[in-house]
């Protein structure tokens, strides 16, 4: 194919309803679709039933503490080596082998739970098995939508999956919360292990998905080695990796926050707490929504920038708001920028970084999103000090400013149309857009790696 021919074979779907599902129209997708689905709910959906458990089990609020630490401490830490494996391994058996492992786990906790010897240990265990088995899932998850859609569907692909999540987080914990009131907490258990039984079921219909190899057959630490060395290579990426940091170190950290708001600031309680996280949760459905209705659209940066800059001025506004009816509608539309830029930008990830590195690549976006606790920290230290509203409203505007600082300091950044262009033109060169899962991706190196 010519250039000419990639040119016209890349031309943005005009924004639609069929533009924003047309991923599913890839049978291999659905799958890939519906496994995510029945996989994140049950997961958001036991974030809720442990820490029931937990508190049940102990009676202190500090075991809820114990249990996040549980599971997010060994993600963080195995998390680059999970992405090494990715691009090692063919990916639907590594992705099969772990959400067969989390089954097991789920059964196992479900049995002690029915049999009525569940201890805490037992439970914190669990949660560390779980935070050792995701980094290895999840950047895999990310790589093998990649091969399905391949680039051409990379952003609709993208923010449906993103859609789910969220819609995951927000549904998720609340038909947890409605199931355990109506039937019991053992009935959950149950709800929960079909819902991970289903998402294995699921995947189990994907094609073989292997990574592209590299002929020599280097060892886990030299590979991550050569991971890092990529991105620190990669101006486009490593800026886009960078610019992800700042809104989730210093503006996302404001959700550990809004019991603060409902409790001191508007008096509203436990019941106004769940509608704004609800707000916040239905905020991140309809940025996904918009994203995948979008379709490919050519103008990345002005979308990037739009989203962040909307994120922390609408966040801004919801800080210093006095009255809670207002800071419902604030933080919906906060919401909805968040989830738009992180979609866009992860998705601009995707279709520049090469197949080889793929893994782990994404395994450095996890992290990042691991790294949002640490952003609390010092938010909550500022809250304490000064209140949440001050301590929010200065997190939003040093978004700003140092959004608007990384636009005009960054020419990679400034840059970022021109390359993501030239890779989908590679792409429609290389593969078609709903590339066959068995079909190898073409690694190329994006173009202004160096720049």
């Amino acid at each position: 194919m010519d250039a000419s021919a990639s040119e016209r074979a890349f031309t943005a779907p005009r924004p639609g309803w069929r533009s924003g599902v047309r991923s599913l129209e890839n049978r291999q997708f659905r799958w890939i679709f519906g496994s995510n689905l029945a996989f994140f709910f049950a997961m958001n959906g036991q974030f809720v039933v442990r820490s029931i458990l937990a508190f049940r089990l102990t009676d202190s609020a500090f075991a809820l503490g114990l249990v996040n630490l549980a599971v997010s401490l060994p993600m963080l830490i195995i998390s680059p080596f999970g992405g090494v494996v990715a691009d090692r391994v063919e990916r639907k058996r590594l992705i099969m082998v772990g959400q067969g492992l989390l089954l097991l786990n789920e059964v196992v906790i479900c049995t002690l739970l029915l049999t009525g010897v569940l201890q805490f240990w037992h439970l914190l265990c669990a949660v560390s098995v779980m935070g050792c088995i995701f980094p290895f899932i999840m950047p895999a998850r990310q790589a093998i939508v990649a091969n399905v859609v391949g680039r051409g569907g990379g952003s609709n692909a993208m923010a449906l999956q993103m859609g789910a999540m969220n819609m995951a987080r927000v549904a998720g914990p609340v038909t947890a919360g409605f199931v355990v009131a109506v039937v019991g907490l053992d009935w959950m258990y149950l709800v929960a292990v079909m819902l991970y039984l289903i998402g294995l079921l699921s995947m189990s219909r994907i094609d073989r998905s292997p990574p592209e190899r590299t002929k020599d057959a280097s060892g886990v630490l030299k590979d991550l080695g050569d991971g890092l060395r990529y991105v620190k290579g990669d101006a486009p990426v490593r800026v886009l990796l960078l610019f992800s940091l700042v809104p989730i170190l210093l503006a996302m950290p404001f959700q550990a926050l809004l019991v603060v708001f409902t409790d001191d600031v508007w008096k509203v309680g436990d019941g106004g707490l769940g509608i704004l996280q609800a707000c916040a949760g239905v905020g991140g459905i309809i940025g996904s929504v918009l994203v995948a209705w979008r379709g490919e659209t050519p103008n990345k940066l002005r979308m990037l920038m739009a989203s962040v800059l909307g994120f922390g001025g609408t966040l801004f506004l919801f800080a210093l708001s006095p009255w809670f009816i207002l800071a419902l509608p604030l933080v919906l539309i906060s919401d909805i920028f968040a989830s738009t830029f992180n979609t866009v930008n992860n998705t601009i990830i995707q279709v520049l970084i090469p197949d080889a590195v793929r893994g782990r690549v994404n395994s450095l976006l996890m992290m990042t999103f691991g790294l949002t606790p640490l952003g609390t920290l010092p938010v909550s230290a500022a809250a304490q000090a000064w209140g949440a509203p001050v301590a929010v409203a200065g997190a939003s505007l040093m978004t700003v400013v140092i959004s608007v600082l990384f636009y005009f300091g960054s020419k990679a950044l400034r840059g970022i149309d021109d390359v993501h262009h030239a890779a989908m033109l590679e792409g429609a060169r290389s593969e078609p857009v709903f590339a066959p899962a068995t079909a190898p991706v073409a690694v190329t190196e994006p173009a202004g790696a160096g720049g």
